[in-house]
């Protein structure tokens, strides 16, 4: 059971490494060191390391040491260091090598790092194998409720012990162009909108209505991933495909062979040139790279490559609510013309979850740094200045901020948008499972809409590998 759990941690750190942005900022491509350390002399008043204003912890000149896959906790460690006098020493990780980092290290008896984090898929399996220290002896519960419900589930292991905050709530929308609704649909009113996603079979229809006006509704084909099924994959030990799994996939089989959405996949450049304005209406052989005549991951390349071909306009993206800052450094000068709104059911994706290493020697300097990014009202502050639009899990900043208006977005104000959505989150339905059958379930899609295999033999495909994979869950076909 043990290999098998490790097993898990590196699969997840793969996982990890093709959700680019996720952290907020994005995710390091190499791992780097950061040392900050600012003299306590020369801070005028350390700033308070929680939201009741307490002091901050005295280091006695001891350095946090922090690991962590996305670069924005190298923001957060800068402005602790400048804030406490505190000196942090951040080490960005490769998202793939990083739960094997963390397990070599742990296992192995360091004391260092003081900081791990982890993202969603990962976290079962580090909490399973002891890697986080319980924040509850170090007074977690007082902060009960004070962080968005999900976010703090989350953070907490089977037996609801407190290992880890996210200073971020990352739940699911679509970001949809304001211009093209109101040319189509008469409206670019974010309720109005969102019942044109409201289920799969409605998207369908509104993928028809813009193709036949000239655009299309997606860049890829997987913009729904997101809001792919309101449901717990595993029930009570066993696998459970809802209606809700196949009705997305016949979703996602309709809008490849249908010729509705643009073949861009996910991350590549037609994907992040769909948000600033007209692209290439790729094949579908591109889109599966049967066709390799195209590169679509090279900008200069693919421009000379598709000079001659029809050009659309896409409508819509599906992302969680760090594509915010995505579509911020990418929409051009689409920027004011977009709008968010609801999807087809609650989802989210990603996040950066912060928590002690069990074998950290400074556990509560580390509490302090724990508490500093993710319980500070300032601190929340200082971050949605900073980053532009990113989304903090503190209810308080949350509320204090919920009438800001994002230009971006024609003047919604998206923190009231985000934190209704992240509402409707059930953490009860995720597994730590989800993320290795959800990508086996992806793998039965592509394979069907491609004409690669039958749905039965597909399935049949999907069913043997959970069974491999996860002999202690019950499979029914």
């Amino acid at each position: 059971m043990k290999m098998k759990k490790l097993m898990s941690l590196a699969l997840a750190g793969a996982m990890a490494a093709s959700m680019i942005g996720c952290g907020g900022s994005g995710a390091a491509s190499t791992e780097s060191s950061t040392d900050t350390n600012a003299s306590a002399a020369t801070v005028d008043g350390a700033s308070a390391s929680d939201s009741e204003g307490s002091e901050a912890v005295a280091s006695n000149g001891e350095k946090l040491v922090v690991w962590t896959l996305a670069s924005d906790l190298q923001q957060f460690a800068e402005k602790y260091t400048q804030d406490t006098g505190n000196e942090v020493e951040t080490v960005v990780i490769e998202p793939a090598d990083y739960p094997t980092k963390v397990q070599t290290a742990l296992m192995g008896g360091e004391t260092e790092p003081d900081i791990i984090v982890g993202e969603p898929q990962m976290l079962q399996d580090f909490y399973d194998n002891g890697f986080f220290a319980n924040l509850d002896e170090l007074g977690a519960k007082d902060y009960e409720g004070q962080i968005v419900d999900y976010v703090w589930k989350v953070g907490q292991d089977a037996d609801g012990v407190q290992r880890a905050i996210s200073y971020q709530i990352t739940p699911a929308g679509i970001y949809y162009r304001r211009d093209i609704a109101s040319e189509v649909f008469g409206t670019d009113d974010p309720e109005e909108i969102g019942k044109l996603f409201a289920d799969y079979g409605t998207i369908l229809k509104t993928a028809q209505t813009l193709k036949d006006a000239g655009y299309r509704i997606f860049a890829s084909d997987s913009e729904m991933s997101y809001f792919s099924g309101d449901s717990a994959w595993v029930i009570d030990g066993a696998l459970n495909v809802s209606d809700a799994r196949f009705d997305y996939m016949d979703l996602v089989i309709d809008l490849y062979q249908n010729d509705l959405t643009a073949y861009a996949n996910q991350w590549s450049t037609p994907w992040y040139q769909a948000m600033s304005g007209e692209v290439p209406i790729l094949t579908a052989e591109i889109q599966n790279y049967e066709d390799d005549s195209v590169n679509v991951w090279d900008e200069e390349a693919f421009k000379e490559a598709t000079a001659d071909l029809e050009k659309t306009t896409v409508f819509a993206f599906g992302l969680p609510s760090w594509g915010v800052l995505t579509m911020r450094d990418n929409v051009g000068e689409t920027s004011g013309k977009w709008g968010v709104c609801a999807g087809p059911a609650y989802g989210f994706g990603g996040g950066t979850y912060i928590g002690i290493s069990s074998l950290s020697e400074k556990k509560d300097l580390a509490w302090d740094f724990v508490k500093f990014c993710t319980l500070n009202e300032d601190t929340a502050d200082w971050w949605i200045e900073k980053s532009e639009g990113d989304t903090v899990s503190l209810i308080s900043a949350l509320d204090k901020h919920k009438d800001d208006e994002n230009a971006v977005y024609g003047g919604e104000k998206l923190y009231s948008f985000w934190l209704k959505q992240a509402e409707g989150i059930d953490y009860s339905k995720v597994t730590k499972y989800d993320k290795v059958i959800g990508d086996a379930w992806g793998a039965a899609i592509g394979s069907i809409k491609t004409g690669q295999a039958g749905k039965d033999e597909a399935l049949a495909t999907f069913y043997d590998t959970i069974e491999s994979t996860y002999p202690e869950i019950s499979v029914t076909r």
